[in-house]
């Protein structure tokens, strides 16, 4: 599944024990992030204020445009086609306001404009409506980046060893255990990740997204994490506000439901793009940069990379180079293709085929039987 790049790399298994699914190269690649760099027109890496904000105005209207047909029209079809349109309508502008939560996580990469305080303004008024504290995420996934792939120090979707796997692991390694998973962490697994770390790198004490004195953040962005709560605590005074004029089941479906289709858009997404049979992880002793970064994979969601601003299918281009802006990605991607050979990797696998094989395929880590104690860890389902 590489591009198919002509550089010398160390052999690596033509295929796995899952069939096809060939194994990025985990040597150090011959290569540098200046030569993948060098590749890539200049032009990917500027900035415009009016096209970002462009993104933004058009995923407002639309989002706008579904809240009044919603609110002005459904109540006058027969009640038995109202139970068809709020769920389509729910799936629709939960797709559209996952793409404003990509333009909102684009600002905390500072890729919107030129202007930090811009970016963090847009930023944090957008991730707030969607009730993410827009600086708490911001510093968690920043060492995401700058840890990806690491078993010791990464963030987020950190896979365990066998050794450490839970206990009840072995209960749910089977068909209806994998599909609870699933539900769970397409449902509560986004809040729970903020609130209790769930999923997340293990710290020596409680760490939560919303506590300024949490271990997940330094002295000098404390002030920054109390500025995230206060817009979380804004909106949610206006949500209550709105439930006690409008009622909670209008909220729900209105705002509630959709919010709902976002959070689990994104918790698959991000599960996606770093859960694979062929990735590598490493532990201290073989971690690098590069390495990291390249153990991700794009993902092809029909037309929904449209919709989600490519943050799916150019991944890669984004773990390598996270302030150029998501219209670029695409040529920034096919342009280094030829450079990363074998350690680029993209899966077409349909979503939810795929979904179901990680779920079954990628229970914990470990190093092959003849690497033992490289450093290097794959992906294993036996227990």
């Amino acid at each position: 599944m590489g591009a198919g790049g002509r550089m010398p790399v160390r052999p690596t298994q033509e295929k796995s024990k899952l069939g096809a699914l060939k194994r990025v190269p985990c040597s150090k690649p011959p290569f540098t992030l200046g030569q993948i760099k060098k590749a890539i027109p200049p032009h990917c890496f500027q900035r415009s204020v009016l096209r970002s904000f462009s993104y933004v105005v058009y995923d407002l209207t639309i989002a706008f445009l579904l809240y009044h047909v919603a609110t002005n029209y459904f109540h006058l079809l027969p009640h038995s086609l109202s139970y068809v349109a709020w769920p389509i309508y729910w799936a629709i502008q939960g797709c559209i306001l996952t793409g404003v939560w990509v333009i909102a996580h684009e600002c905390g990469h500072y890729a919107f404009s030129d202007y930090k305080w811009l970016d963090d303004t847009v930023g944090l008024v957008l991730h707030s409506c969607l009730l993410v504290p827009y600086f708490s995420w911001k510093h968690s996934h920043r060492r995401h980046h700058s840890n990806t792939a690491s078993l010791d120090r990464d963030e987020v979707f950190v896979p365990k060893q066998k050794s450490s796997i839970n206990w009840y692991s072995k209960y749910l390694n089977n068909p209806p255990g994998r599909a609870l998973t699933l539900i769970l962490q397409l449902t509560i697994g986004w809040p729970l990740y903020l609130a209790f770390n769930v999923s997340g790198r293990p710290y020596d004490r409680f760490a939560c997204h919303f506590d300024p004195y949490g271990p997940i953040y330094t002295d000098r962005e404390r002030i920054q994490i109390f500025i995230s709560d206060a817009g979380i605590f804004a909106v949610l005074f206006g949500l209550y506000r709105l439930a006690m004029a409008k009622g909670f089941s209008w909220v729900f479906c209105v705002y509630g439901a959709p919010l709902l289709v976002v959070n689990g858009f994104l918790v698959l997404i991000t599960y996606l793009q770093h859960t694979h049979p062929s990735l590598p992880h490493y532990d201290s002793s073989e971690w690098d940069w590069l390495r990291g970064a390249l153990s991700t994979v794009d993902r092809d969601f029909g037309i929904l990379n449209k919709v989600f601003h490519s943050i799916t299918d150019t991944h890669v281009a984004h773990h390598l180079f996270s302030t150029m802006p998501h219209y670029h990605a695409m040529e920034a991607t096919k342009a280094i293709k030829p450079i990363l050979g074998d350690y680029y990797q993209f899966d077409g696998t349909p979503i939810l085929k795929a979904m179901w094989r990680e779920a079954k395929e990628c229970v914990y880590v470990e190093p092959d039987e003849v690497d033992q104690g490289k450093g290097v860890f794959w992906y294993k389902n036996k227990i």
